[in-house]
């Protein structure tokens, strides 16, 4: 369990070249097939729907052909008897309309909804299940996007999208079904229009295919920086760095806009393309079925009906490439879920659970390094015995962090063996490990909330009383009980609203309420003040008192009681012993005691 955040070793992320190369790809029917693969939990209602939309597309269309038989069978020969039933049915197929179109509403964007429902909650239990080198590559930025806007076009694409096509394309096969069975000729000149409105809607999707693809990435990549500008907004306005962030934003702003512009091009041009095919086709009919009419092969009405239906077919034909492009931008939006879903999770493990640790950890001849050989450890090799106490020194980037790390088994390891009572971490069970280290770190991370929960992070084992114990034990209790409402006053993102004193504390006390085997302290009084740290040290001697305990610190005097002290340089450990001993070689733990006297520390 970690009772803090930071302390990682960051590596680069993905080069933007390959982001590029991505870009390249074609649709992808897989992908289609795996996006609507979320809708089988519900396929009983997509069935619903489906026969909703059925009937919808029947009766909605049913109003031209009524007309065609009011003009025939009544107004022409100016017949009276049966006009009244014939607009009572019209009436009724427009309450049928409204009550069919309501429920298909209803039943779609249920579906839509849950289906989104289980994405992100496939998205985030994946999240948890990742390894901490890929938040190390990852852009924190880039991650909410995928949660957020990405998460949003795939609900506009099963709550519209795709119900909206298979709406237009049944509503296009009603209009021909009806057409047709009012004259063949007249269908046939109608079919015309498929050829052009789909050659128009396959070009429209391979030029804006890719621009909405680059053009999620540029999302993505802009609001990485608005995140990270955010973030560090103190650092911004400390340093006056306003107008260079604004720079770099409005750069990334006009790269994303400059992406819409293109894919808003192309259907700019396409849309007047398909009223001009539309007005061109009704004039056909026009000359066509007016000279049928003449010739007395129709009957009015037909000619009135198709007048009719020739607005109507290519009004979803149109609609269907205007929803294409909200599917075009889901699609975008799914190749970097799936990406993010597609990305390896963290090792299982081994399934070792003992039901008591006594907190022994050596490391043999480890070897590490976050990308390729570039080492952090070098050949490391020490032992803590059950009970004692390890202090870690040396310079920034020496990897004592990064020891720290590979006992919690976040990182694996390239050679070497780490073991926790003898045994491998590749055999313990992962989750249960981590259980046993508690882990307080310099950069304290407190989740919006009450005290009391970010003492016990909501663990069920961990009750009320053990809260209050810890708090009282590490000396928390003397700021928390002078707050307003005590253990339920709320705390900020990020703890915003307590000190770094209070938050340290706070992280003691989440620590030692977990009650762990092995306590690692990561240079966790670096900055507080004094009389906290007075807090402090009372309650870090409570805590290692009687557990195995892992200490980084670059005040020497914090550490001068260690039962071992091992001085890391160049990624390598170069000296090792206790305080006196260390001293009297007079190397590198010497001379870092002496800058330190000498500064008054």
């Amino acid at each position: 369990m970690m009772s803090g955040g930071g302390g990682r070793h960051t590596v680069a992320g993905r080069p933007l070249a390959q982001e590029g190369e991505e870009d390249k790809k074609g649709f992808d029917v897989r992908l289609m097939w795996r996006l609507l693969g979320y809708l089988k939990p519900y396929v009983w209602w997509v069935a619903f729907t489906f026969v909703l939309i059925l009937i919808a597309s029947m009766t909605r269309q049913a109003g031209p052909y009524l007309t065609k038989i009011g003009v025939d069978d009544y107004i022409v020969p100016g017949k009276v008897d049966g006009f009244g039933t014939l607009i009572l049915i019209y009436v009724a197929l427009l309450v049928v309309q409204f009550i069919v179109g309501y429920y298909q509403s209803w039943a779609t964007n249920m579906i839509g909804q849950w289906a989104m429902r289980d994405v992100r909650l496939e998205l985030f239990s994946h999240l948890q299940e990742l390894p901490l080198q890929y938040f190390d590559r990852t852009p924190i930025g880039r991650l909410m996007a995928m949660n957020t806007s990405d998460v949003d076009a795939l609900n506009e694409m099963f709550t519209d999208s795709v119900v909206s096509i298979l709406s237009d394309i049944l509503s296009i096969v009603a209009i021909l079904g009806y057409i047709f069975y009012m004259d063949v000729q007249l269908g046939i000149v109608t079919c015309l229009a498929i050829p052009i409105g789909s050659v128009a809607t396959v070009w429209l999707q391979a030029k804006s295919f890719q621009s909405f693809r680059i053009a999620r990435l540029k999302f993505a990549s802009f609001a990485a920086s608005l995140q990270e500008t955010i973030s560090g907004m103190e650092v911004v306005q400390l340093f006056g760095f306003e107008k260079r962030r604004a720079d770099k934003f409005e750069e990334g702003n006009d790269d994303y806009l400059g992406t819409r512009l293109t894919g808003t091009m192309y259907h700019s041009l396409y849309f007047p393309f398909m009223e001009l095919s539309g007005v061109m086709l009704m004039g056909l009919v026009i000359w066509i079925g007016g000279g049928r009419v003449v010739d007395g092969y129709i009957e009015w009405g037909v000619l009135v009906a198709m007048l009719q239906y020739v607005p109507r077919f290519f009004m979803p034909i149109r609609d269907i490439a205007d929803r294409f492009m909200t599917l075009q931008v889901a699609m975008a939006s799914s190749e970097r879920i799936f990406e993010l879903l597609k990305a390896e999770p963290e090792p299982e493990g081994g399934d070792h659970r003992p039901e008591e640790v006594r907190g022994e950890i050596e490391f043999q001849n480890v070897w590490f390094a976050y990308v390729d050989e570039d080492w952090i450890l070098k050949d490391v090799s020490f032992r803590v015995d059950a009970g004692n106490s390890l202090a870690l020194v040396g310079a920034t980037g020496a990897g004592k962090s990064t020891i720290i790390n590979l006992v919690c088994g976040f990182y694996p390891i390239q050679k070497g063996a780490i073991l926790v009572d003898g045994v491998d971490i590749r055999e313990w069970d992962p989750e249960e490990l981590r259980r046993r280290v508690g882990v307080v770190q310099q950069d304290v991370f407190l989740f919006a909330g009450d005290i009391e929960t970010n003492i016990s992070l909501g663990s069920p084992d961990v009750s009320d009383e053990r809260v209050r114990q810890a708090a009282h034990d590490v000396n928390a209790d003397r700021f928390i009980d002078k707050l307003p409402d005590g253990y339920q006053q709320q705390v900020h993102e990020r703890g915003v609203s307590l000190s770094v004193g209070q938050r340290q504390l706070l992280s003691f006390a989440r620590a030692l309420a977990a009650d762990p085997d092995v306590l690692v302290l990561d240079e966790a009084t670096s900055n507080v003040d004094t009389e906290t740290e007075v807090w402090i040290q009372e309650a870090v001697e409570r805590l290692m008192s009687f557990r195995t305990s892992i200490v980084i610190a670059h005040r020497l005097s914090t550490i001068r009681n260690a039962d071992k002290i091992l001085v890391l340089h160049n990624r390598e450990i170069r000296e090792e012993g206790r305080h006196e001993e260390l001293l009297e070689q007079r190397g590198i733990y010497y001379r870092l005691h002496q800058l330190q006297y000498q500064n008054g520390e």
